[in-house]
């Protein structure tokens, strides 16, 4: 079965088609600033050249007729029609307490994840409309939705409750909920299968680093604590987002600069974070690394603050299961980025972890980084978020 998997935001749409018998992709591509002037699709299939067009898309569904369009193109398409598409997976951000797996799209569900918009407000509308356009476009095709929440649905009471009020729990589900669940999922079972150890037997932290990033803790095959909390902006210092703070803070920066609480939160998520860190020198941890090999004070400073956070995460994960088997980072700077794995691990010594500068020297593959002497493996592995929502898509269909 060929399936379709869209990853749709609120300007942009990114998707893959990807064979289920030999999981490997058959195209995939990006949209870009959809109903915005200078709109443009990329589209690129399996040992293809990388096409780049620009042409207006006024909404949504303009931009996924233009997908199935590439598709299915005399020159460069990989199916013949639509017919030949099985299935289609969304990826949709919140599924609030609602969802603890993936789910077959029926009103029922659209409704309910409608209901969740309020806690993903960025997100959970965008996805909801690449929905509504697939099925506009792809009647009678079956669509899943895979929720970027429901991975941690497993964490016990006492990991994903706020020391608030419990009324606000009862009344508007205040809770940590956290996300990057499919990259979660995806990269501990991959170090199962890669250490050729049962699931189920293992401790794993996984290091989700990217411009978004968080932290979470499987063990047994089960998440039971996560960094992200009610929105993405808790947790570990991010691209731009400040991650933990004392919540006082809101409070006093806006007495001192005469804010609202929607420009202090606009502070919060866009302009904090490694870009603040580093005085606003980047938020790209590639100019960050640069810098820092240079000597700039402001990228020495984000790049050491952003490490220190992601270590002391894995020291508070380390004790929520009581040990720990293996660490996994992913994601872009945590499958690309040398420099921050060794500052990590430069607080590891506690878990006996030796690791190896040669192997650490790799970027993007499937690489144990530590020695063989290391009494907790260390590893690097890319994520493969479009394939594991390929895979809940097929398991429901």
């Amino acid at each position: 079965m060929k399936i379709l998997v869209i990853n749709c935001g609120s300007s942009s749409l990114k998707f893959q088609l990807i064979d289920s018998e030999s999981e490997k992709c058959l195209a995939k591509g990006l949209c870009e600033r959809i109903g915005i002037a200078g709109s443009m699709i990329t589209y690129a299939p399996a040992g293809g050249e990388k096409e780049k067009t620009e042409t207006p898309m006024p909404d949504h569904t303009e931009a996924i007729r233009l997908v199935l369009e590439a598709l299915t193109g005399p020159e460069t398409g990989v199916v013949k029609s639509l017919d030949e598409i099985g299935a289609v997976g969304h990826r949709v951000v919140h599924g609030g307490e609602k969802f603890a797996e993936s789910v077959l799209i029926d009103e029922d569900v659209l409704r309910a994840v409608e209901e969740c918009n309020d806690l993903a407000p960025l997100h959970n509308p965008a996805n909801l409309i690449g929905i509504n356009a697939c099925r506009k476009l792809m009647p009678g095709t079956p669509m899943v939705a895979v929720f970027d929440t429901a991975f941690h649905q497993t964490m016990p009471e006492e990991a994903y409750m706020y020391g608030l009020p419990y009324e606000y729990y009862r009344k508007y589900k205040i809770r940590r909920y956290g996300f990057h669940g499919t990259s979660h999922s995806y990269v501990s079972r991959r170090a199962a299968e890669i250490l050729g150890k049962n699931y189920e037997d293992l401790k794993i932290i996984v290091c989700h680093l990217g411009n978004g990033a968080s932290v979470s803790a499987v063990k047994n095959g089960r998440c039971v604590d996560t960094s992200m909390g009610l929105t993405p902006l808790e947790g570990l210092i991010m691209g731009t987002r400040s991650g933990d703070i004392d919540p006082a803070i809101i409070e006093f920066i806006a007495h001192r600069e005469n804010k609202s609480i929607d420009e202090i939160m606009a502070v919060l998520n866009k302009k904090s974070g490694v870009l603040g860190l580093s005085d606003n020198l980047s938020s790209d941890f590639r100019d960050l690394e640069a810098g820092y090999n240079g000597g700039d004070a402001n990228a020495v400073r984000a790049m050491r603050t952003f490490s220190y956070r992601v270590a002391k995460y894995i020291g508070a994960y380390t004790a929520a299961m009581n040990g720990v088997d293996v660490i996994c980072f992913t994601a872009g700077v945590g499958e690309n980025g040398p420099l921050v794995r060794s500052f990590v691990c430069e607080y590891l010594g506690y878990l006996g972890v030796a690791l190896d500068p040669e192997a650490n020297r790799m970027r993007g593959t499937e690489t144990v980084i530590t020695t063989p002497e290391s009494r907790t493996v260390v590893m690097s592995i890319p994520t493969n978020e479009e394939l594991a929502i390929a895979r809940e898509t097929l398991r429901l269909v």
